[in-house]
This record gives C-alpha cells, structure tokens and sequence, in this order.
C-alpha cells in the first residue's frame, strides 16, 4: 500500500468548518501522482501516458482545518489497458476513516488518441499492489 499525507489547509474547508467535498478529489489526485512518481512514471506532460476515465469519492466523517490526513492507495484491478486505484483517506493518528475513493485510469496514447496495452513491467510494478477489497 502506498501512503500520502496531507494537511488540510483553511482554504480547504467550508462555511460549515468541514473540508469541502470538493477538495477531497485534490487529495486523491495528489495521492495518483504520489503514486505514478513510486512507479518511475515521467513527470513531462509531452510524455505522460495515462487519462483519468473516471473518478469517484464516497465521503464517510467529515475532516477539518489543520487535521493531517493519510491517503492509502492500493491497486484493485489490472487489466489490458487499464487499472483500477482504490483509496482510503484516514486521519493520520486515529486511522479513522473519512472518505474512500476509486479511479479508473487508462493506459492512453496522445499521438494517436486511443488506449494501449499496459507494458508488462507496469503491469508488475501495479499487481505488486494489488488488494483485494
């Protein structure tokens, strides 16, 4: 399993004093690129290889101002051209859970705009963090 933490930031709450449910896909994607980075991905965005089909947040407690979360990122499907990433964002000293995420990323070619078949060692380095949920 592969670990981000964050500390959620003023800007980041609402009115009612709760992170925002929009800044929650902030968090996950910081998490994504925590990961890509873990799995040697390039940074360069005239080399970037993967589109983000679809995403999703199921909010669970709420979290606040100053609180540091763990965002937990495992992987819970691979498949020819694309691999699912799971979350769990949790806060960092009570593992108490506040939100699950997914996304669904894809495996894309820019050039010519159509998916591609995930390398094998991608496909290594992806089933190395593998769970079953």
């Amino acid at each position: 399993m592969h670990e981000t933490r964050i500390k959620v930031r003023f800007c980041e709450t609402d009115a009612l004093g709760h992170i925002n449910n929009t800044s929650y896909f902030f968090y996950l994607e910081e998490a994504r690129i925590d990961f890509f980075e873990a799995m040697g991905a390039s940074m360069d965005v005239e080399k970037w290889e993967y589109i983000l089909a679809s995403t999703k947040c199921d909010f669970v407690a709420q979290g606040y101002f100053n609180q540091v979360l763990k965002v937990k990122t495992f992987v819970t499907k691979v498949g020819n051209t694309s691999f699912t990433i799971s979350h769990e964002i949790v806060d960092d000293k009570t593992e108490a859970l506040i939100a699950r995420g997914e996304a669904v990323i894809v495996y894309f070619n820019f050039d010519t705009q159509k998916s591609e078949p995930i390398p094998e060692t991608i496909k290594q380095f992806l089933q190395g963090y593998m769970t079953v949920v």
